[in-house]
Parts: C-alpha cells; structure tokens; sequence
C-alpha cells in the first residue's frame, strides 16, 4: 500500500515541474516555480555565483 502513495506523490511532483522557472544564466530548470519574483538561477550557477563572491577579496 506504501507503494500506491508513492504513486500518487510522483504524479504531483510532475505537475509540480512543468511550472519551474528557467536559470537567468544558462536556461536550465531551477528548483524554483515560474512565480517567483527576482533573479532564479539552476544550483550549478547559484554554486558559481556564491564562490565569486565569496572569492572576491
């Protein structure tokens, strides 16, 4: 029964990624919805942008 509630979390979760908003760097899905306001970035480049500024002293 644990597998049929599985089941019907996976078919949210597909719902849930057709709305997911595009990196402003490179044009990847982000972990972030379409309605989020400000900058969205995919992880690679929320990754590269915090060792810039962490690396710019």
């Amino acid at each position: 029964m644990a597998d049929a509630d599985e089941g019907s979390d996976e078919g949210t979760g597909e719902t849930g990624t057709a709305a997911v908003a595009e990196c402003v760097l490179c044009r990847a899905p982000t972990e972030y919805p379409e309605s989020r306001k400000g900058i969205t970035l995919c992880p690679v480049c929320e990754w590269r942008e915090a060792e810039r500024s962490a690396c710019s002293g």
